[in-house]
């Protein structure tokens, strides 16, 4: 499936892009029925902490309901054109509300000196979301940019602030979207997920994609933001 150029000139100039209805209801009904079969009966609030560091339903992470959604829907194959030799990935669920933040960096969780970064973040909506109270993602367009710049110049293993001033105290674009959207966003773009004030619980199925050589030159990849992106390198 191939990335267009329209969808390459925003993931350039936004760091994102979204594919209107590419996860069929064949693929997002059996992942909506197992994770929230799981929520009901499995989950454990008292582990919060424990599923931020890594995925909730772990014990889920191979099953086919949530891979389908990356393999199966054309994801794979767009992600393959972002990236040109991703490694496999793996699938996560749901987070807490979160402030603005880049995955792996600067993590409460993490040793301030570790890195846990990765190159794409693929989100697949497995439910409507139609309000921007509603769980939804908040991102800052361009802010790719803006982070490699700060990370290139302004940052240091073991710093504790995860975004620079004018990054933090942004509110974001929500991502509203609907069930079968998918969400490709380049890791560096800073996001943050708010309070779900409706009465519907909002799902999305997110895989953290990495290019081969991601692990070698992680601190790299966060100052060059096209490092990892051969394909669409400007």
């Amino acid at each position: 499936m191939l990335v267009t150029a329209d969808e390459r000139a925003r993931f350039r100039r936004d760091g994102m892009f979204v594919r209107r209805g590419l996860a069929a209801d064949a693929h997002t009904g059996p992942a909506r029925d197992l994770i929230t079969t799981w929520f009901a009966k499995d989950y454990d609030p008292g582990r919060l902490n424990e599923y931020t560091q890594r995925t909730f339903a772990r014990e889920h992470g191979r099953h086919p309901a949530l891979l389908d959604l990356y393999t199966a829907t054309g994801a794979a194959d767009i992600a393959r054109g972002l990236l040109t030799d991703p490694d496999p990935v793996t699938p996560a669920a749901a987070q807490p509300e979160k402030t603005m933040h880049v995955d792996g960096v600067g993590c409460p969780h993490l040793d301030p000196a570790e890195l846990r970064t990765f190159s794409l973040l693929v989100g697949v909506v497995l439910s409507p979301i139609t309000r921007p109270d509603a769980g939804a993602l908040h991102y800052v367009p361009g802010g790719h940019l803006t982070m490699s710049r700060w990370f290139a110049t302004a940052w240091a293993r073991g710093i504790t602030v995860q975004v620079p001033p004018d990054i933090d105290t942004h509110e974001g674009e929500p991502l509203l979207a609907d069930v079968g959207d998918v969400l490709f966003m380049h890791h560096l773009v800073p996001h943050a997920v708010g309070t779900n004030h409706t009465t519907t619980p909002r799902l999305m199925a997110y895989f953290r994609v990495s290019h081969t050589q991601h692990a070698a030159r992680r601190l790299d990849a966060l100052r060059d933001p096209w490092l990892d992106y051969p394909a669409i390198n400007p």
